[in-house]
């Protein structure tokens, strides 16, 4: 299926329903149809064709939505770019992919302004034409709103580039196709239905794998998209109020913002239906404190990577509902410590070093395949073969799989622990830690040691000033192996996090991998 279809069907289906709501403007799915025609028009006249890539950089706002579909009429590549790119990661990223046209938000013509690209190829989004850029909206109203380019590409064609997120300092284009969306869409996405309305609030960013994703789900299941620039608790609050949403996205991070908010309680939440959370750990405490919170809620913990363009496992709302037997309700509890189970339309398994399944309960690689995967890192082919092996992707996640299936994160293998031969894994000792009450946050990291190779350092947001190092290293020592327990504590005022809410591990690495002595108090 070519992914055009999408909205096609969607704007075929509910034409007069609203699409998307974006800074006070409302657009029909017939209306977003006809932006996306008079877009795809625009860029045909100014020569883009099969397989150019067409780049886009902004925060959220509906003309993603519509680049991404515009460029999918004419076969070429969508290539979304993170809007907190530095002008030189900017560079490395626009000199991989060499775009046709880079669509941007004037606050980054900045980042370009010294020759990056030439004028004639940017496209402003939020600002007139101007020495030789061209302004969107002066684009699509001199183009015709008839679609007059139909796409040609099969779904095993490249449709949209995603840059990783990864923990190296070189970004890698993740090449996915139309069959890496429309795959999961149609597994796991009921389409459009006159007969039933539902409304998603989208606070993902859409240059990552989950914001664009969630933005397609909405299109094909006939949904009205309530876009966010970026997220802002109590302005997550006020729309989902005041759009009723059923259905929102958050990384844990923002899911623990919006409950710790002193507001929180003056908002009627109880339209969202369903909140999926992913992107990074969730912290027991925290999806325990939303159960309790969002009592009409069903919860689901989406697990996935760009490569894998987003979901492959997912803990469903049943496992979320803490009822039963007291064995039950603990055997519940350990799961949702969990990452859930594979998705039907991928197969997912659990490896050695040497590619071998692993025993039950023993630590491996998760690896998966399927037509979601992506086909490879664009120019970067000895990148692709270390990351696609035998048919086979390689997620670099650790994990052990328990008797029921169910999948349990180790950490990722550059992440993990070798104290003495020992292996660590750094979530098992960050969900210890989580139960302290005087833990905010936690991430463990290994440290250079001489006698046993690496040695355990906790580093840790504390809730009060009374906390201690001993305090924690003894809390660990009741509740973990002698091995695994932090020999050492460091107090800091915030964890380094990206977009999405992941720790940034690298950056804590460097700041606090000396073998020294500790900061703690």
């Amino acid at each position: 299926m070519n992914t055009t279809e999408i909205l096609m069907i969607a704007a075929a289906i509910v034409p007069d329903r609203t699409a998307i709501v974006f800074d006070g403007q409302r657009f029909s799915f017939e209306a977003l149809q006809e932006r996306v025609n008079r877009l795809a028009n625009a860029m045909s006249d100014l020569g883009v064709g099969k397989g150019d890539r067409v780049a886009a950089m902004q925060t959220n706002c509906n003309h993603l939505v519509e680049i991404y579909f515009a460029a999918a009429q004419l076969d070429a590549v969508y290539v979304p770019i993170n809007f907190r790119a530095k002008e030189e990661e900017l560079a490395i990223m626009l000199g991989i992919v060499d775009p046709s046209f880079l669509f941007l938000g004037q606050r980054y013509l900045s980042l370009v302004s010294g020759g990056t690209l030439p004028n004639d190829r940017i496209v402003m989004l939020d600002a007139p034409p101007s020495d030789g850029k061209h302004g969107y909206e002066d684009l699509l109203a001199g183009a015709d709103a008839e679609q007059l380019h139909f796409p040609e590409d099969d779904e095993d064609a490249t449709t949209v580039i995603m840059f990783t997120s990864g923990t190296t300092s070189i970004p890698k284009g993740a090449q996915l196709t139309h069959d890496s969306f429309a795959t999961f869409l149609l597994t796991n996405v009921e389409p459009a239905d006159p007969d039933v309305a539902e409304t998603n609030l989208l606070t993902v960013p859409m240059y990552h794998v989950a914001g664009l994703q969630a933005a397609l789900a909405a299109v094909f299941g006939g949904r009205t998209l309530i876009v966010m620039p970026q997220f802002d608790e109590e302005e997550w609050m006020s729309l989902a109020v005041e759009h009723r949403a059923n259905r929102a996205m958050l990384v844990p991070t923002m899911l623990k913002r919006v409950m710790d908010h002193p507001n929180f309680a003056n908002y009627d939440l109880s339209s969202l239906g369903v909140i999926t959370y992913g992107a990074a750990p969730m912290p027991l405490p925290v999806i325990r404190d939303a159960i309790e919170k969002f009592p009409n809620t069903r919860f689901i913990n989406a697990f996935g990577q760009t490569e894998t363009a987003s979901t492959i496992t997912m803990l469903p709302p049943d496992d979320h509902v803490l009822t039963g037997t007291p064995e039950e309700v603990e055997t519940k509890l350990r799961r949702l410590t969990s990452i859930g189970k594979p998705l039907d339309d991928v197969e997912v398994m659990i490896v050695t070093e040497d590619g071998e399944p692993v025993t039950e309960g023993e630590v491996g690689e998760i690896v998966a395949r399927g037509p979601r995967m992506m086909t490879g890192y664009w120019g970067q082919e000895e990148a692709t073969g270390d990351t696609i092996r035998s048919g086979w992707l390689y997620t670099g996640d650790l994990a052990w799989q328990d008797g029921d299936g169910y999948i349990y994160l180790s950490g990722r293998a550059r992440d993990f622990i070798k104290r003495g031969g020992e292996m660590i894994s750094p979530e098992e000792v960050e969900q210890t830690l989580a139960e302290h009450s005087g833990v905010a946050e936690a991430a463990v990291i290994g440290i250079p040691d001489l006698e046993w190779g690496e040695e355990v350092r906790a580093v840790v947001v504390p809730t009060n000033e009374s906390v201690t190092e001993e305090d924690l290293i003894e809390f660990c020592r009741q509740r973990l192996a002698g091995f695994k327990r932090p020999r050492s504590v460091v107090f800091i005022d915030a964890l380094p996090r990206n977009v999405m809410g992941k720790v940034m591990k690298r950056d804590l690495r460097e700041q606090f991998d000396s073998p020294v002595e500790s900061s703690g108090r």
